[in-house]
């Protein structure tokens, strides 16, 4: 009987979702496992064959901690809040919720297919309000909490307004968006909206201006990770740097912890270094420089306060809160021309640009807090208004950055650290002898770091301070398809709705587009929407909602903790459940996720850690990302001739021809005459194609081609009688690329288990791989060998110890190999196996149930149906096979058997023999005697496991 794919996968698949054999039991005596892939979003486009590597290597470790004897959690669910919906409802009118529902079925029918082991009874969508009900019940408690600084957790927002009843601000250690001063008395004093104010420089939900990625086209503040060379990531359309009221989350009190909690877990070095770098924990000194005749300071943050007396110029961002204010009106026009200029560059592109030198001077001097020396201010989109505090003490003696502005400004540049040339470039030794510094010079690099703080501290113009990069996250987003933010505006001062009201689900829109005066769209909801008949808030009003939705990251940093707890009405997450769950023991994800969803979703649990929520304070103990696999493009070139009537496109092999030879092609094949001069000016340009048009690995199907829009009326061009060739590069799978692979056309042909087995056989799990179809069928000629060992009658026969030595030996590598997630190695060991089997003709039931067993958690559908002809029912939870060692160690040895230095034979002997055994054994084989016939054997050599050598003569 041949194995029909199609007909097991199916049948196995119906009896799993029918058992809910996958089902996790919330109790267990067993150990529990919580095995995570990365909340996915359901794009229109649908999964292509390098979606499913990292969900395949999970579920093969989920598969394989089951047959270990745990209680395995692997759920799935779905992020489906995004700005891709948002766009298409836009465009069509189409609520973005039946876009989501449909990306959403079209997702679960091709993970159904694959044959994943999730709990589906747990599955959970960030946009069905049941969810985001709890993510709104989260955000007020970052609203009614605040940092301790001291005690270096969040409290309840009551014990600081105990704190300010009782003493004001005096004794108080807290993170703060403004440092504020009040007295005990001053506070009862403050009206309700002062007080409100107060308190939202210290919430860690808080509303206030800030810089922000605004895209106009698209009506919403982007993330920092969302904008890519000034523009939007999705829909390429211009970002510009601006202040809007915003709620922001002040992710910035937990800086220090994000980093120490880096050494607790299993990621990789890469990992985390990206997440230190993006923290940026930098130690020096915080000094203020006071502006020449007015009253304002500039506040400076400087990892080198030795070289204080280097300073030649200061350069503040371009959005710094002081720059209109200090601008002379000389230059006013040419300030805010630089302004402008550098709000159309995202915060990402002005730190990735070393090379574009570029600044304005506002005509405004500082005082050097030290000398007294007067330092001219001028603007620079090399500063950043969200880093430190804006502004910058140059000293290009020893930064590189600020000694290619001055070059380029003609500004002063000053030796302070001896041992470099400063005519030539920066000298940024972080060591060395202090020079021409006043009271520091001769010091070295350390002591003089020391001195400089203490002396600004002595004389109250600056103190040794730590400063993090990491920036508070912005978290309204001015668009319609995400969780309403349960906030009213009660007289202006934001309020929490009831628990009660929740969820504040979102409301029905005329159009998804921001209102005429530029609000977010939730502007145009109408008052009927509003729950309780607006008692606590309404849809426009007196007391109207708040208007912006949360952003992308909000529901997808805590989902992991939903799925410990689904179906709770009460809780977002039950304490027993968090007891027993603990934390994901095993997350498998992107590494694009390193600085955006990793982040905050640390910084979520580490905050319910403090709220008493979670026992743990890290959510992802071991984290994995998996590599890429990208897809072999296919590219013709297009002939670009002037003002051209004709699509002429021409095969790739004729890249490196003539424009004669080119001309004289058209002439022949496409009866097309250019003249020379006309001709002379031509180019080309190099376009995708959709590799279903190919009829092999080069060569285009024009017929086919040309069937597509793009294509109908083009002209293809060859080398004379060849065909028409394109050129194949490996690029990310992406259907802009025109390069994907669906996984439901290799699972309709191949099979699921496949699919899943070649994936793995690619190559390490952590690394890129490319795709390339033809290999699909090296692995589907393995499954026919697996097969075909259970087609011939199952033997209760003793196994031969050469039949064991081949189990064992696969079972021992695949058990090592699931633990180190090489994947890879062990498909190849897998091979190996069934062929020896195969040649060996076995057919014990001792070999075959634990192969059966042993293939499981890679290809489920073919173990379960050979389980199944075993006469068992249900293999997931078998115990996993052990290998035992006494089936690999060697009994015998095959020792090559040489006359005069020359292997005849070999002989399969005990390895316990002795030399005089040997020697015997040898002598007494048939084909020694001829060999040794009529001649005198002078030496016999005999090394014992190793080597037989006779000497005749």
């Amino acid at each position: 009987m041949e194995y029909n794919h199609k007909e097991i996968e199916a049948k196995w698949q119906k009896i799993w979702a029918e058992e809910q054999t996958f089902k996790a039991e919330d109790h267990s005596k067993l150990p529990k496992y919580y095995v995570l892939d990365m909340f996915p979003y359901p794009s229109g486009a649908g999964l292509h064959v390098g979606h499913p590597l990292g969900y395949i290597a999970s579920d093969i470790y989920a598969r394989y901690k089951r047959h270990k004897g745990f209680n395995v959690l692997h759920p799935m669910g779905y992020d489906s809040f995004g700005l891709p919906a948002e766009q298409y409802a836009i465009q069509t009118g189409q609520h973005p919720r039946t876009t989501t529902e449909k990306n959403i079925a079209r997702y679960r029918e091709q993970l159904d297919k694959i044959g994943f082991s999730f709990d589906w009874s747990r599955e959970v969508r960030t946009t069905n309000p049941d969810y985001y009900r709890w993510t709104q019940w989260i955000f007020k408690q970052f609203f009614n909490a605040w940092y301790n600084t001291s005690a270096d957790k969040a409290e309840k927002i009551e014990t600081l307004i105990s704190h300010f009843e009782a003493s004001g601000t005096d004794g108080l250690t807290a993170a703060y968006t403004e440092e504020l001063s009040f007295t005990a008395d001053e506070w009862k004093a403050f009206d309700e909206k002062k007080k409100s104010d107060v308190l939202l420089n210290y919430r860690l939900a808080y509303r206030s201006e800030s810089m922000v990625n605004w895209c106009p086209e698209l009506g919403t503040v982007l993330a920092n990770d969302e904008v890519k060379d000034g523009v939007s990531e999705r829909g390429g359309f211009p970002v510009v740097q601006k202040k809007m009221m915003q709620w922001s989350m002040r992710i910035s009190a937990y800086a220090q912890r994000l980093l120490d909690g880096l050494e607790t877990i299993d990621w990789s070095t890469a990992l985390k270094e990206s997440q230190r770098n993006w923290i940026g924990r930098s130690e020096g000194a915080s000094l203020s420089f006071n502006i020449n005749n007015s009253a304002l300071s500039i506040e400076v943050f400087t990892t080198r306060p030795d070289t204080i007396f280097g300073v030649s110029f200061m350069t503040l961002a371009p959005e710094h809160e002081y720059v209109d204010q200090i601008t002379t009106d000389e230059y006013k026009d040419a300030v805010a021309a630089y302004k402008t200029k550098a709000a159309k560059r995202s915060e990402r592109d002005r730190m990735a640009d070393v090379k574009t030198i570029s600044g304005q001077f506002t005509g405004a001097y500082a005082e050097h807090p030290f000398s007294g020396d007067l330092i001219p201010i001028w603007i620079g989109d090399y500063v950043l208004a969200s880093y430190g505090t804006g502004a910058v003490m140059a000293v290009p003696g020893h930064d590189s950055r600020d000694w290619a502005f001055a070059k380029h400004f003609d500004l002063p540049i000053k030796e302070v650290v001896a041992g470099g040339n400063i005519a030539e470039a920066a000298h940024e030794a972080k060591d060395g002898t202090i020079v021409n510094s006043d009271f520091i010079s001769g010091m070295v690099v350390a002591d003089a770091i020391k001195a400089v703080s203490d002396k600004a501290k002595e004389m109250g113009i600056g103190e040794a301070k730590i400063n993090y990069r990491l920036r508070d996250a912005i978290f309204g987003r001015q668009r319609y398809w995400g969780e309403p933010i349960p906030v009213y505006y009660e007289n202006g001062i934001p309020k929490l709705m009831d628990d009660a009201d929740l969820p504040l689900n979102l409301p029905e829109v005329d159009k998804y587009l921001p209102t005429e005066d530029g609000e977010p769209p939730l502007a145009r909801a109408a008052p009927s929407n509003s729950p309780k008949g607006g008692e606590h808030g309404s849809w426009g009003g007196e007391t109207p909602y708040e208007t912006t939705t949360m952003p992308g990251w909000a529901g997808s940093s805590w989902y992991f903790l939903r799925y410990m707890d689904a179906h709770n009405e009460n809780e977002f997450v039950s304490k027993e459940a968090v007891e027993y769950w603990g934390n994901v023991d095993l997350y498998i994800g992107g590494s694009e996720h390193a600085t955006g969803h990793l982040l905050y979703a640390r910084f979520w649990h580490k905050f319910f850690a403090d709220m008493g929520l979670v026992n743990t304070q890290e959510p992802f103990q071991k984290l994995i990302n998996q590599g890429m696999i990208t897809g072999n493009s296919a590219f013709i070139y297009r002939l670009e001739i002037g003002s051209k009537s004709k699509e002429i496109f021409y095969s790739s092999d004729l890249q490196d021809s003539s424009p004669s030879k080119l001309k004289s092609l058209i002439k022949e094949q496409l009866d097309l005459d250019y003249n020379q001069e006309f001709f002379d000016g031509y180019g080309y340009s190099r376009l995708h194609i959709d590799i279903s048009k190919l009829k092999n690995e080069t060569i285009v199907d024009t017929d086919s081609l040309k069937e597509s829009e793009a294509f109908k009326n083009a002209l293809f061009l060859k080398n004379g009688v060849g065909n028409f060739v394109c050129e194949r590069e490996v690029e990310k799978m992406s259907k802009s690329k025109y390069n994907v692979v669906n996984p439901d056309d290799v699972i309709h042909q191949y099979g699921a288990d496949v699919l899943r087995m070649y994936e793995m056989f690619l190559g390490p799990l952590e690394q890129s791989k490319p795709w390339n179809t033809q290999g699909l069928s090296g692995v589907n000629g393995f499954f026919k060998k697996l097969w075909k060992l259970y087609q011939n009658g199952v033997s209760d026969e003793k196994a031969t110890e050469g039949e064991l030595k081949t189990l064992h030996t696969c079972i021992k590598k695949v058990n090592e190999d699931i633990e180190n997630f090489s994947f890879n190695t062990s498909v190849s060991a897998f091979m190996i196996c069934v062929n020896e089997l195969n040649e060996a003709k076995c057919n014990k039931r001792s070999i075959l149930e634990p192969l059966a067993i042993l293939v499981s958690p890679f290809a489920p559908h073919i173990a379960e149906e050979l389980w199944s002809i075993l006469g068992h029912e249900g293999i997931s939870r078998e115990a996993f096979p052990q290998h035992e060692e006494k089936f690999l160690v060697e009994s015998t040895k095959n020792y090559p058997v040489s006359f005069n230095g020359k292997m005849r034979f070999t002989m399969a002997l005990p390895l316990d023999m002795g030399k005089d055994d040997i020697e015997k054994a040898v002598m007494d084989h048939e084909k020694t005697a001829g060999y040794i016939e009529g001649k005198n054997i002078r030496k016999v050599i005999i090394v014992p496991g190793k080597i037989i050598n006779i000497v005749v003569g």
